[in-house]
């Protein structure tokens, strides 16, 4: 069953995750560090670190939103380029303020476009990277895919995702707060019942660590492997091409 943001039997889930972002854009930054206790920026951070490692100068930012990883990118890695690419225009603008309040201008673009459908040729960049993203694709396999498509021959993946705690109990800890305050909190702020439930669902939907890199190693990446961050809160999960 595909989970969708507003259960809306005519509209797509890309349509759907559009109007949620379109939606929530103003609260979006503060919800996430306000409800992840900042933590959020930590998992950026450390994600970076492992992008920064082979020195990419062409970076591909899928669902950046409003451009924190990016941002981060830029700061950590000396004389990278990146793209951000996201299917919500309200989400961008608020990035591209940030981006120009940073002064970076220069080093990070932002622009529209459809992750599972990207409009780049073959093997343009040497690390493609996303940050809360990929489970919002309305086709894992083909979002995934496009991700291979783009990256250079040897060049690095990254994606940092939530997923689901397994040891007791921050396991019953997690659904308690993810079920229940969190969707209260996120509905009080941003207006929107359904976000903040769309959240929880779509973690529970989403792969293990294990059934994820068996997704990657599908598609064609190699050397997979995943950090569990957190508890096994988040992870990171890393490939080659």
């Amino acid at each position: 069953m595909t989970v969708t943001p507003y259960n809306t039997p005519t509209e797509s889930k890309k349509g759907q995750v559009e109007r949620m972002f379109d939606k929530i854009a103003p609260f979006y930054d503060f919800l996430n560090h306000f409800l992840s206790l900042g933590i959020d920026i930590w998992w950026r951070k450390k994600a970076i670190r492992y992008v920064k490692d082979n020195q990419p100068n062409r970076i591909l930012d899928i669902a950046t939103g409003t451009a924190d990883l990016a941002l981060e990118a830029a700061k950590t890695i000396q004389n990278c380029s990146i793209v951000g690419v996201d299917i919500s225009e309200k989400m961008l603008e608020i990035g591209k303020e940030k981006i120009k309040k940073d002064n970076f201008q220069h080093r990070i673009s932002l622009e529209i476009g459809d992750s599972e459908q990207l409009q780049f040729q073959d093997a343009t960049y040497d690390a493609v990277m996303s940050a809360f993203g990929v489970r919002n694709f309305e086709n894992l396999e083909k979002g995934l895919s496009e991700m291979y498509r783009v990256l250079a021959p040897n060049g690095t993946l990254m994606i940092l995702e939530f997923s689901k705690p397994k040891t007791f109990p921050l396991k019953q800890l997690f659904d308690i707060y993810f079920k229940n305050f969190l969707p209260v909190i996120g509905r009080f702020k941003s207006k929107d019942k359904n976000a903040y439930r769309y959240l929880y669902e779509s973690v529970q939907q989403f792969p293990s660590f294990e059934e994820f890199t068996k997704v990657l190693n599908q598609v064609g990446f190699q050397n997979t492997q995943y950090k569990s961050l957190t508890g096994g809160i988040c992870a990171i999960y890393l490939a080659k091409k």
